[in-house]
């Protein structure tokens, strides 16, 4: 036996004990000859005392141990000295006075300190990530994602949930992102492809019967990488039959309010506020709103614009475009240069433009106040009620591009005033467009995929105005990020068609693709939806993390190269020979 206790454990209660324990040197200290080794494993730290007037040759031995050394100890568990408690331990009232080492194994210097406030360079940190996870808190965030693993776990199993393993190698199906291929061997010049998720898997689960599905699933998207995306990815994936959308987000809510209960001891209430796609767009310029932001909601001035004598505003408002604006509390202290850099900001998320009305106590304060009558600005301080100080910034474009270059501009001043308040908020975005219209391909796409429902009463519309349909989708947002999404899927083949026919998809494409789904849905598939919840990016917010990659074992940087392993690499041309490849450089 290495050990009878971890190193986190022992406390009072074991004194005069003689126990076993391992670990790796956290440090040493040499006191007047004696010698104190802090042990450290996953479960905490003990102290140990080597005593020269007990065994001159243990003592020597200790002598040799360095840092990160892995080693075992026999000793007997003594009461910590009065004055020399550490209250901030499990183990700080006690130490272990060695009477038996055993040098494991030995370690050259690290690289970096194994502490949480060493300052290391994350590049660093993941070439050497085996010890990066030594640290106590990199260690206590992968044990959360495992514990936020088990509870969801335990909540779909009470509500009858199954959970199945689907296939990791499928075909290359259309999703959004480019697939992962991987050469069949056995199939000369034919692909499987990375599940992007389980999509029709888990379709196929609730045409088979399962009715309650759930998995913890690995999912692969060749993507560009940002803070809150990797290569690879989990998701709590989850499917269900004879269910409408307030079902699904019934079941998901349940889930979720377990998960802060149980993970963080946080009560949070439903159900969690629905928000149509176009009010929020509307409100918060973003169908991710963070309603950690109070008020400060984007308002409409457009029917007041095709009044004015402002002519980029009346111009806009008379040709179906908007102007919309919000109001920013102090802003009037704003330089000319940062409101030259806040132009440039939406500029950046498709504005042509950003225009400005300063409030003061001496009145308004702008170059275009000019163009503006007394009625017009008297009615823009009745829509917006801005506080002596304020700054109104306004866009006048189409609808998409207004609501979302006020909604960056929006998140951008909260970051920069401090706008946020503390805690979580959660909300359910509903009533999706189920396609939107692609300028640079001048064709329709679909807002989420390509089986997702249109809401029965919009069926209708599907061929004559298919942008005026709405999706039976819906995304759980928390604290301004998607969470997950969902949405009831098709369940008959003939709207399947009709979908696939309105983005361009034909009956002779959608058979070679999908003639798989097609023929299932034939079979008396139910009525079925489910979701999926990003378990990175709902792990990292929970714990005030800016980036998934602190809460993932062994994440990929932002170039998609694991530093570690020196992945991606080449591989030798008799491997290529025999999948029939050839690499072209």
């Amino acid at each position: 036996m290495y050990r009878t206790h971890t190193c986190g454990e022992l406390t009072k209660k074991e004194i005069k004990s003689q126990v076993k324990v391992c670990g790796w040197v956290h440090n040493r200290r040499d006191h007047g000859g004696l010698i104190f080794i802090d042990l450290r494993d996953r479960y905490g730290l003990t102290q140990l005392v080597f005593n020269p007037e007990t065994c001159k040759e243990l003592h020597k031995q200790a002598e040799k141990l360095r840092s990160e050394f892995v080693i075992q100890v026999e000793g007997e568990v003594s009461e910590r000295p009065q004055g020399t408690q550490n209250p901030k331990l499990k183990t700080g009232e006690i130490e272990v006075l060695v009477k038996k080492l055993i040098i494991l194994n030995e370690s050259p210097t690290p690289p970096f300190e194994i502490e949480d406030n060493s300052a290391v360079h994350e590049e660093l940190r993941l070439e050497y990530r085996f010890l990066d996870i030594r640290r106590p808190e990199m260690a206590k965030r992968i044990h959360f994602r495992h514990k936020i693993t088990n509870i969801v776990r335990s909540y779909l199993d009470s509500q009858n949930f199954m959970e199945v393993e689907t296939p990791c190698l499928t075909r290359s199906t259309p999703e959004g992102a480019r697939d992962f291929l991987v050469p069949s061997r056995l199939n000369a010049g034919t692909f499987y492809a990375l599940p992007q998720s389980p999509q029709l898997f888990k379709q196929l689960l609730m045409i088979g019967g399962m009715d309650r599905y759930f998995q913890i699933a690995r999912c692969f998207r060749d993507e560009d990488l940002r803070a809150d995306r990797q290569l690879e990815h989990t998701q709590i994936d989850m499917e269900m039959s004879f269910v409408t959308a307030e079902d699904v987000m019934a079941a998901v809510e349940g889930m979720v309010i377990r998960v802060f209960k149980e993970a963080l001891n946080i009560d949070i209430k439903g159900p969690f506020e629905r928000i149509p796609y176009n009010e929020v767009m509307n409100r918060f310029g973003s169908d991710k709103p963070d309603l950690r932001i109070k008020g400060r909601e984007i308002q409409d001035i457009t029917e007041i614009a095709k009044g004015s004598d402002f002519k980029v505003f009346k111009s806009v408002a008379t040709s179906g475009g908007v102007i919309k604006g919000i109001s920013v509390p102090k802003g009037a202290e704003f330089s000319r240069k940062e409101i030259d850099d806040l132009t440039a900001y939406t500029n950046g998320f498709g504005a042509k433009g950003l225009a400005w009305l300063k409030f003061t106590d001496a009145g308004w304060d702008s170059p275009i106040k000019k163009f503006m009558s007394d009625k017009t600005l008297e009615q823009i301080k009745e829509i917006f009620k801005p506080e002596a100080g304020s700054i109104l910034f306004f866009v006048a474009d189409e609808w998409l591009v207004a609501t979302t270059a006020l909604g960056a501009l929006r998140n951008h001043l909260a970051d920069k005033l401090g706008w946020r308040e503390k805690g979580f908020c959660l909300s359910w975005t509903v009533d999706f467009p189920l396609v939107q219209w692609n300028e640079e391909e001048k064709r329709l796409d679909v807002l989420h995929h390509p089986f997702t429902s249109p809401a029965p009463e919009d069926v209708s519309l599907l061929k004559k105005e298919p942008l005026k349909v709405r999706a039976e989708a819906y995304d759980l947002v928390l604290n301004g990020t998607e969470i997950g999404g969902g949405s009831i899927r098709i369940h008959q083949e003939k709207i399947q068609e009709l979908v696939f026919e309105t983005i361009g998809i034909g009956r002779e494409e959608a058979e070679r693709k999908f003639s798989f789904l097609l023929k299932a849905l034939k079979f008396g598939a139910p009525p079925h939806g489910g979701i999926a919840l990003g378990l990175d990016r709902l792990c990292a917010i929970l714990l005030g993390l800016d980036s998934i990659r602190e809460v993932i074992a062994f994440p990929k940087t932002q170039k998609g190269v694991c530093p570690l392993t020196e992945a991606p690499a080449p591989v030798a041309d008799s491997q290529l020979k025999e999948l029939n490849i050839k690499v072209v450089k």
